[in-house]
């Protein structure tokens, strides 16, 4: 009797943390007003889960716990759209606006109306599904016909309520009341975004793991809320802005109504610091809006790009009706990209891993696109000269959601008299060694690769990054530390680590023993990743991997000369003399010959090996679908074991379409039209058993 009474108590729990937990969320990241400590919040979470644990007959898919995402990969399922997902018209002058005014007009019959005007955000669009207040489904764009299931992925983002408050007192309990003997339906859309301070703390990680930044902010959405797995999703801090309701129960005819309606069930629909929705019934009113917001804009959260214009009857909505590709009740004014006017103060110079030296523009402080901006690529010696740049010139900077501000211009009626030309450096701001200038490259380098340190500390830490060796227990600052101490002189230097030479006085045994440990467990990565560690001019991932597969030991790759190298599917003449020039240096042949030693794979595997055919040879193949049997990543393995090519579109060139479920309908009508193959994964499957 005793156990049964605490479990109906802990039932009771465990329903009323998941209310507090729903409504805290509510209140912290939607309205900006947090009742609770960040740690009250996590105290109550961890008794939620550790309740959760006892009582698996409460698994409930919305729970606040599931927030925090899964670390399981995931294959996104295709799903098709209740209503199409069509685009907007863009337009970027007030004449355009005025037109679809009129035409607007026109089309109800001088019907008086009303426009409803919001923000464009600049992310991606999403469509949440929910059925009696609970959030079941979640389907990005897609093709506008069909897209993919990320619901696991948006339930990590704390902004989207997972479950409605239907208690009286708010609105939907008397909309759901309205619609009594119906189950309550509806579907809501919005654009997932990841905030400026997110994705300048991503970009930062990024950069400090030698990983490829994200160009702006809505790249970074998209790739994350594409992420494979919840648990990457819920660390990157998305955010979510709804828009648009429909359903065949909506509260209102209006469509700015059924906005205001979403917010008080909880949906966020405007900033935290501002109303960026507004009716207008003329044209006067509607650019005193997009005036407002172009100047206001920067001081927003998130990126934005321009204003969204809808007729804001539904009923007219419908009267208007679409065109092929577009509503003709809405169009989409977009903003021009913002530029600011700051000064020059100095250009200095940076030397990266490869040796390439960047020129950046130091600037007063300017805000642009909801950031400071202070710094700006000057790319190399040739856009120098084209803007004929001078030390205190006054430059135009534009960012438009770049992440590194480009220099656009230069206002030479404000150049300071007796200003010089920017002269670029003809030495290493490094190691003072004469810089090099490859025919047909824009870059200079410097040349001392084994003396320069930044080369040194660069080649280091591309080795250790994730997509090379992953000795993710060390990180930029521990390699220039281990450098300035003489630990680290080269790659291999890593191998001859101690435990007693980086715990300090003692106090650091458990990191340093961690540090080892990751260390040696990279002598497990494969020989293809080793190659591309290896940090040779040009060879990325890819063409590492194309080598790899193709010599199959380091011995052979050392010794291939530029007609052999040429023969690489994807390898260029630039490729194969940089790959030449890495292993005629006597320096790299022994630094390889210190990690062959260390125990490093240096060949293909046997189990690679017995896998390599070339019953693909010369074949171009395209990947499509969802599969039963593989991933599309473990189908493009084989594909490149076997001698075929992984091609990203459909050509007249395409051998065959490696067809799982639901593939795209435009890579179908397209590969009809040219009369390209569709193979299924069983038949792919016999025919690299040799049965097809």
């Amino acid at each position: 009797m005793m156990n049964d009474k605490r479990d109906m108590e802990e039932k009771q729990r465990i329903m009323q943390l998941r209310k507090e937990l729903h409504a805290h969320n509510h209140k912290y990241y939607v309205l900006n007003s947090p009742e609770i400590s960040d740690q009250e919040f996590d105290f109550l979470m961890k008794e939620l889960q550790q309740l959760e644990e006892r009582h698996p007959e409460m698994d409930d898919p919305n729970s606040p716990t599931r927030r925090v995402g899964s670390d399981l990969n995931q294959e996104f399922r295709q799903v098709k759209h209740r209503h199409p997902m069509l685009s907007l018209t863009n337009t970027y002058n007030e004449h355009d606006v005025r037109e679809w005014f009129e035409s607007v007009k026109r089309g109800l019959a001088g019907e008086p109306f009303e426009v409803c005007c919001e923000l464009k955000y600049d992310g991606l669009s999403i469509s949440l599904i929910y059925e009696d207040g609970q959030l079941v489904q979640a389907v990005t764009r897609g093709d506008g016909i069909q897209g993919d299931d990320v619901t696991e992925n948006v339930k990590t983002i704390r902004s989207i309520p997972l479950v409605i408050n239907r208690e009286p007192g708010n609105d939907l309990f008397s909309y759901a009341a309205s619609t009594a003997g119906k189950r309550l339906s509806f579907e809501i859309r919005g654009e997932v975004l990841m905030p400026w301070k997110s994705f300048e703390r991503l970009n930062a990680e990024r950069e400090a793991a030698e990983e490829p930044l994200f160009a702006n902010p809505r790249n970074a959405a998209s790739g994350t809320l594409k992420s494979q797995k919840s648990e990457v999703v819920a660390k990157r801090g998305l955010d979510a802005y709804l828009y648009y309701m429909l359903g065949d129960d909506v509260p209102s005819d209006g469509h700015y109504e059924n906005l205001m309606a979403a917010a008080a069930w909880g949906f966020q629909v405007v900033p935290k610091n501002g109303n960026s929705i507004r009716k207008a019934t003329s044209v006067e009113e509607i650019f005193d809006f997009i005036n407002y917001w172009d100047r206001e804009r920067k001081n927003l959260p998130v990126a934005t790009d321009g204003i969204v214009l809808k007729v804001n009857s539904l009923r007219q909505q419908r009267a208007l009706g679409f065109t092929a590709k577009s509503p003709r009740w809405a169009i989409a004014y977009k903003f021009k990209a913002e530029r600011a006017c700051t000064q020059l103060l100095e250009v200095t110079y940076q030397v990266g891993r490869t040796g390439a030296v960047t020129p950046v523009a130091n600037m007063k402080p300017v805000q642009l696109a909801g950031t400071t901006v202070k710094r700006a690529t000057l790319n190399n010696e040739d856009f120098i000269n084209s803007f004929d740049l001078h030390n205190g010139d006054y430059v135009y900077v534009e960012k438009g959601g770049e992440i590194i501000p480009k220099i656009v211009g230069v206002d030479m009626e404000r150049r300071p008299p007796m200003s010089q030309p920017v002269r670029f450096v003809t030495h290493c701001p490094e190691c003072g060694t004469p810089l090099v200038r490859i025919d047909g490259e824009a870059a200079h380098y410097c040349p001392n690769d084994s003396g320069c340190p930044p080369q040194i500390k660069g080649r280091i830490e591309h080795f250790i990054c994730r997509r090379a060796m992953n000795i993710d227990s060390l990180g930029p600052e521990t390699v220039d530390d281990y450098y300035r101490q003489g630990l680290i002189h080269n790659i291999a230097d890593l191998y001859d680590i101690r435990v007693e030479q980086i715990n300090g006085d003692g106090n650091r045994e458990k990191s340093a023993n961690k540090i080892v440990a990751s260390i040696d467990a990279s002598r497990n990565v494969p020989f293809e990743r080793v190659v591309f560690a290896l940090g040779i001019r040009f060879v990325g991932e890819t063409s590492a991997r194309l080598l790899a597969r193709h010599f199959k030991d380091i011995d052979s790759l050392m010794r291939a000369t530029a007609e052999e190298l040429q023969e690489v599917e994807g390898i260029g003449e630039v490729i194969a003399k940089s790959v030449m020039a890495y292993f005629n240096n006597e320096e790299n042949r022994s630094i390889v010959e210190r990690l062959r030693a260390c125990g490093l794979h240096m060949s293909l595997s046997e189990e690679q090996l017995s896998a390599t055919s070339d019953i693909l040879a010369g074949k171009s193949i395209v990947i499509s679908g969802v599969f039963e049997h593989h991933s599309r990543d473990e189908y493009k393995i084989m594909i490149e074991q076997n001698g075929g090519k992984n091609v990203g579109s459909i050509s007249s060139k395409t051998s065959f379409i490696l067809a799982g479920d639901n593939m795209g309908p435009s890579k179908l009508q397209k590969a009809e039209k040219l009369g390209v193959r569709i193979v299924s994964e069983e038949e792919f499957l016999e025919t690299l058993r040799g049965e097809g």
